[in-house]
């Protein structure tokens, strides 16, 4: 397994998609952009991952990675391990910017005269843990549908990246930005970081449980395929 996830790192994964995890998590420091929406980059190295240029599926990586003296089902574990160590590394460089996205976010209200006017839509800085709890689970749920579609066939990039992504942006939409607006679910903006704290830890199970029916789901198509 280490073997693969190294070849993953090494053979299979672009440039781009580090410049992508070290550039797009500065979009936290940007004043009343929706935080949500940030994390929707982290989806865009998908397509980069398993096509790629001159790379993933051009240069054809999965056949070549079953004609190795390994077992199909571990070919998906790692795959889905260096995607997971992807979405990893976006949150802990966004979350490292939190304290900054405050200090610029304060600044950028007290020289405003309507500061309201000018807050994140939806979650905002207040409530960042509970943010990151729904985006965990939502990646586990854009996992959940972009590798049973892909090793089904071994070649749909498109449709799978298609509805991944829109499946991410409606549940972030609806979680993140659309949510608090509902009257009465106003106290998601303001709730104590104790059951911000609880929501995170339930995600993190959540989201192990999906990856986990991620792995089977993907590991017995894959068995399928014929190269």
């Amino acid at each position: 397994m280490k073997a693969l996830i190294y070849k993953e790192f090494k053979l299979v994964m672009h440039p781009i998609c580090y410049v992508f995890i070290l550039l797009f998590p500065f979009t936290i420091l940007i004043p009343s952009y929706p935080l949500g929406v940030g994390f929707i980059y982290v989806l865009t190295c998908y397509p980069i991952l398993f096509l790629g240029a001159n790379k993933g599926q051009q240069s054809n990586d999965l056949l070549y990675s079953t004609l190795l003296p390994v077992r199909k089902k571990d070919i998906v574990m790692a795959r889905i391990i260096t995607i997971i160590l992807m979405q990893v590394a976006f949150i802990a460089l966004m979350s490292a910017l939190y304290p900054l996205a405050r200090i610029v976010n304060d600044l950028v209200s007290q020289s405003l005269p309507k500061p309201e006017d000018y807050a994140n839509p939806g979650l905002g800085l207040d409530s960042y843990v509970l943010l990151l709890a729904v985006v965990i689970i939502g990646y586990a749920i854009a996992d959940l549908i972009f590798f049973p579609i892909y090793y089904k066939k071994g070649k749909s990039i498109v449709m799978s990246t298609l509805f991944t992504i829109l499946g991410f942006v409606i549940y972030v939409g609806v979680f993140t930005v659309a949510l608090p607006y509902i009257p009465g679910l106003e106290i998601l903006n303001n709730l104590h970081i104790g059951i911000q704290i609880g929501a995170l830890a339930g995600a993190l199970v959540t989201s192990f449980a999906i990856h986990i029916a991620v792995y089977k789901v993907s590991s017995k198509r894959l068995e399928k395929v014929d190269f």
